[in-house]
């Protein structure tokens, strides 16, 4: 290989082929196969620009952590590390969804940016990995196999946060061997579970990141993996097979009675309800249930209790709350909203939604002490969840044994959750953003709210100092729904973090490619605005962000 390199380096420069440049890039990329640190295996390889990534790269994929587990599986974390050639001295460790278990491109991709404002196109060596585990290794446990590492205490921890405490110095590592010069800053990006990791690192790695992005974070995961649980069983009260329970009319007709009573709050009719709060003040989703069987825009009263029931949260039977309870809100008619729900288009799940597969899975295999070994087939995870005891088995979420020495709520949620003040990480100069959907399905906004009032009230009022968070009307779990959810919120970060330029209002737009917002709200922008402020119309052309102003409910 050296003597072909070496070859290469005489004849290419001489046929125009490839630039000297180029050809000191891929000697630099490959060298760095000799500098990684002990135990850790990699291979790299020079990537020209692509569709993603808008300069050439060098792609490093490693192996690390290799240990036998339970069952005599092997695990071990597997990452992918993108080194750009158009480097700003930026590091970002993106922190990856869902339960983990293969390695996601290492983009710093984010709900709200175009491919142009991705991480690694702003000058980001960019880093993901695995968490830890294979969902592959699990094939014998069907359906539920992505969940079954859950039975590796070591591998529930690296999913937890263990995985970035031990990626983490590896990654800086490379790039700074790579680059031959120090990192400037460091940020953390994820979004669902990858927010919660960001939060967590927050409070255990106080001085790992400069800066984190959060988007619609899984703060409290094993907490909200009972609403799943709750939402099944309320939907099986209405029809046997839940993705009949709700009809796509009737989430439309629900959705509409929302505009009737909230669209006009934040001082216009927009099909957006910008005045969350006030909303939830005004809404009575009673006014739905059928007077008649000649109603036409209503629903039956068992369809009704079923929505309000899953809107309260879960409880036990001393009616105390085991999670939170959810905003009303108007993507409730969105595609994501049904899919997380009701129904999926996943053949292979016979339809079921994302709750009843990914959902009972996590909740037996992880987020529970002792764990359940639910069978992987669809009858079996649906009747774990119709069957889940909110008495008995809720509390499996803070509970330990010898095999598990921290509990589920230990593991997957910052140390300070309950009282936060995230002391070291302001005094190292942290800053973060956090956004979260108003119609999230499955992470409800007022979890990622009531956690700001905590750490605000902790911080006698001055957690806006290196917090902030937005709330996005309209926008379930990610990009989708009547909601204006493209939006830039990295540039912010990264003025903040740099240049000491903190953020105030962002504008957002609607997508001209979203198929479910209105007529009326093609080509329109919208101030997302700081918690507690929301966008309120002052004067002037309603399609422009310019004619709202940010102001705070009395």
């Amino acid at each position: 290989m050296k003597t072909l390199l070496a070859l290469l380096s005489l004849i290419l420069p001489f046929l125009g082929l490839v630039s000297s440049n180029a050809y000191a890039d891929i000697l630099r990329c490959q060298a760095l196969v000799t500098k990684a640190p002990q135990n850790v295996d990699i291979k790299t390889m020079m990537v020209g620009r692509d569709k993603d990534v808008r300069s050439p790269y060098c792609l490093v994929s490693g192996v690390m952590a290799q240990r036998m587990g339970v069952n005599s599986k092997l695990y071990a974390i597997q990452f992918e590390l993108r080194l750009p050639n158009y480097w700003q001295g930026r590091f970002a460790y993106q922190f990856n969804g869902g339960v983990d278990g293969e390695v996601k491109p290492a983009l710093g991709k984010m709900t709200g940016l175009t491919v142009s404002q991705y991480a690694i196109n702003q000058g980001f060596a960019v880093v993901s990995s695995n968490g830890g585990h294979d969902a592959r290794a699990y094939p014998e446990a069907g359906l539920a196999g992505v969940a079954a590492f859950g039975h590796d205490p070591e591998a529930r921890r690296d999913y937890g946060y263990g995985a970035v405490q031990k990626l983490n110095p590896v990654a800086r590592a490379l790039v700074e061997s790579y680059y031959e010069s120090p990192i400037k800053y460091a940020y953390g990006l994820g979004q669902s579970n990858g927010g919660r990791m960001a939060m967590v690192a927050a409070t255990r790695f106080p001085t790992m990141f400069d800066g984190l992005l959060v988007g619609y974070p899984g703060f409290n995961l094993p907490k909200a993996a009972l609403q799943q649980a709750w939402d099944t069983q309320a939907l099986h009260q209405v029809n046997e097979n839940i993705s009949r329970a709700l009809t796509r009319r009737d989430l439309v007709v629900f959705a509409k009675k929302i505009l009737d009573q909230c669209d006009g709050l934040d001082g216009i009719n927009d099909d957006m309800v910008f005045a969350t709060d006030a909303c939830q003040n005004v809404f009575d989703p009673k006014v739905l249930v059928c007077k008649s069987d000649f109603d036409k825009h209503c629903l039956p009263m068992l369809k009704v209790a079923a929505l309000m029931k899953m809107h309260a949260g879960p409880h036990n039977s001393k009616d105390q709350a085991l999670y939170t309870d959810w905003v009303y809100d108007t993507g409730i008619r969105s595609n994501n909203w049904r899919m997380w729900k009701l129904e999926s288009s996943v053949s292979d799940w016979s339809h079921k939604p994302i709750s009843v597969v990914m959902g009972a899975a996590a909740l037996a295999h992880i987020f529970t002490t002792p764990y359940t070994d639910v069978a992987g087939d669809i009858y079996s995870l649906e009747n774990y969840l119709l069957k889940f005891d909110f008495d008995k088995d809720a509390p499996k979420i803070y509970a330990t044994n010898n095999q598990f020495k921290e509990s589920a709520m230990a593991m997957m949620t910052p140390p300070d959750a309950a009282k936060p003040k995230l002391t070291e990480f302001k005094q190292n100069g942290g800053k973060m953003l956090i956004f979260h959907g108003n119609s999230d399905p499955i992470f409800s906004v007022k979890d990622t709210m009531r956690w700001y009032d905590f750490l605000d009230f902790g911080l006698a009022g001055r957690a806006s100092e290196f917090v902030r968070f937005y709330r996005v009307p309209g926008m379930p779990h990610g990009e989708g729904g009547p909601s204006a959810d493209q939006f830039d919120m990295l540039q912010p970060l990264i003025a903040w973090v740099e240049r000491k330029q903190a953020p105030q209002e962002i504008v957002a737009a609607t997508r001209a490619k979203n198929p479910e917002i209105t007529a009326r709200m093609a080509g329109m922008t919208r101030p997302l605005c700081p918690y507690p402020a929301y966008a309120k119309y002052k004067k002037g052309d309603f399609l422009k962000a310019s004619s709202f102003q940010c102001v705070v409910a009395k």
